[in-house]
């Protein structure tokens, strides 16, 4: 029988209840996650060959990805899409709610399909969520939408240059397991059949936990098992897909602190000390982003994780070092509850 793992966390760093799932993950639930956040194989029977490769059967898979996923230890489980190689947009974006409507908004805010993402963090904006459209066209009007159903300004950063994306998270919240071959440099549109968008509509929510999911994927759409693999790799191969795999909870699986740390960052110096923040193991995305003054005079953008705050301190400790005098001031943004986590939507 596999021993559960517990993980032993400060009462002070514990997150909001509602995000952390009361479920016990045992050895093979651990192995499960740690293996399956990128690199799912494009075979007939994807998940029998994942199964084989780490001892367990194919039907005992499928019955604990089931598991996960409604306990929302996963997020989500399938491809992952890069929305601006798909002609799409996506934009990091801030609201300052008054304590006193911080819910309601928050219900308004999430249901807007294109908010892929929603947390409240500690700080005077104290909610930070991600929009992706189709259009870049659909960024200004899901903003004016939000302003509109609030009377709250939205504050927006848009990417001007991705330094890293794709950390692993180990179960435990300890050192990550590696990394995830996803990040890319530039976000040129790749072309795009009808066929290829009727495929993305039909696995953007994630793969069916069926033996055959490429299979039933194409029979949703009139298309051969073959033809969606082959679709699927290309899509792989030219970045429209980051990866296929799991999205872990990080919170369930013992990353209690979730940090964005933000650095007013020397404007010449920035690409230069972007690329090497982001290829520091802990940080998992790291952006260059605008200015917002007065109100925000920060350009560099590093998550960070860690199964404690003094961790997630001791690591921006480490980037604000790394920085030196090109960083003129900083902030860490602590994450105090997960809104919304679904995924863009086309």
């Amino acid at each position: 029988m596999n021993a559960p793992l517990t993980h032993a966390v400060p009462a002070a760093d514990t997150p909001h209840a509602a995000d952390v799932p009361d479920t016990v993950l045992d050895t093979s639930d651990s192995l499960i996650i740690d293996t399956l956040q990128g690199g799912f194989p494009l075979l007939p029977r994807p998940y029998a060959a994942v199964a084989d490769s780490i001892g367990l059967d194919e039907s005992v898979l499928l019955m604990r990805l089931q598991r996960l996923l409604a306990s929302r230890v996963l997020t989500r489980f399938g491809p992952m899409y890069q929305i601006e190689r798909m002609g799409g947009a996506f934009v990091l974006a801030a609201l300052a709610v008054p304590e006193a409507r911080f819910d309601a908004v928050a219900a308004q805010v999430n249901a807007l399909p294109a908010v892929a993402h929603n947390y409240r963090r500690e700080h005077h904006f104290n909610m930070w969520f991600v929009l992706a459209t189709a259009t870049p066209g659909g960024i200004a009007d899901a903003i004016s939408s939000i302003e509109a159903a609030t009377g709250l300004h939205v504050y927006d950063f848009p990417k001007l240059r991705e330094y890293y994306v794709g950390m692993r998270f180990a179960v435990g919240g300890q050192a990550p397991v590696g990394t995830l071959p996803d990040s890319r440099e530039d976000n040129c549109e790749v072309e795009l059949d009808e066929r290829d968008r009727d495929l993305i509509r039909a696995s953007q929510g994630g793969l069916l936990l069926l033996p055959r999911p490429y299979r039933e994927l194409g029979d949703m759409l009139a298309m051969p098992e073959d033809e969606v693999c082959r679709r699927l790799e290309r899509m792989l191969q030219n970045g429209v897909i980051r990866r296929i795999g799991a999205v872990p909870n990080h919170y369930a699986i013992g990353y209690a602190a979730n940090g964005m740390a933000v650095f007013d960052v020397d404007d010449a110096q920035i690409d230069v000390l972007g690329e090497q923040v982001g290829g520091l193991p802990f940080v998992s995305h790291c952006y260059r982003r605008p200015r917002r003054l007065p109100q925000w005079p920060y350009s560099l953008f590093a998550m960070c994780h860690g199964s404690s705050r003094d961790e997630v301190l001791q690591q921006v400790a480490a980037i604000r070092q790394l920085l030196g005098n090109a960083c003129r001031d900083h902030e860490v943004l602590f994450s105090t509850r997960m809104l919304k986590k679904s995924g863009l939507r086309i």
